[in-house]
C-alpha cells in the first residue's frame, strides 16, 4: 500500500510539472498517442512472441530470458496505455530494454551461438535422400 501511495505522489508531481510546461492540449495528445502505441504493441505481441519462441527453439536465448522479454513487453505496453507521465516513461524504458535484449540476441545469432542447422524444411530435404537399411550381423562372438 505504501508503494502505491508513493507512486501516486510521484505521478502527480511529474504530471503537474510536465503539464504546466507543455500545456493541456499537448498533454492530451501525449496521453492519446501513448495509449495508441501501447495498444499497437499489444496487437503485435503475437509476432514478438513467435520470434522469441523461435529464438528459444534455436537455443539463442534461455527460458529465463524468454520470460523476461515477454513480461517486459506486456507490462510496458500496459503502462503505456495507463494515463500518466511516470507510467509512460516506465513503459518506454521497458520497451527499450526489450529492444536492447533483442539486439544482443540478434548479435549472438550472427556470432554462431545459435543452433540454426535444424529446421523442419532442411530436415525433410535431408531425410528424403536417406535409405533405411537394417544391418544383420552373422558374427555372434565378441572378441
Amino acid at each position: 500500500m505504501i508503494y502505491f501511495v508513493i507512486y501516486l505522489f510521484l505521478e502527480v508531481l511529474l504530471s503537474v510539472s510536465i503539464s504546466s510546461t507543455i500545456g493541456g492540449l499537448l498533454t492530451f495528445l501525449e496521453i492519446m498517442m501513448s495509449a495508441f502505441i501501447g495498444i499497437s504493441i499489444l496487437i503485435n505481441f503475437r509476432k514478438t512472441l513467435v520470434e522469441n519462441m523461435t529464438a528459444v527453439s534455436y537455443n539463442c536465448i534461455d527460458l529465463a530470458q524468454f520470460q523476461r522479454l515477454n513480461l517486459f513487453t506486456l507490462f510496458g505496453a500496459i503502462l503505456l496505455i495507463i494515463p500518466g507521465f511516470l507510467t509512460d516513461i516506465l513503459g518506454i524504458i521497458m520497451q527499450f530494454s526489450v529492444f536492447t535484449s533483442m539486439f544482443v540476441n540478434r548479435y549472438n545469432v550472427k556470432s554462431g551461438k545459435c543452433d540454426e542447422s535444424f529446421t523442419p524444411q532442411n530436415n525433410l530435404k535431408k531425410d528424403s535422400d536417406v535409405i533405411d537399411v537394417e544391418i544383420i550381423s552373422n558374427n555372434t562372438t565378441i572378441n
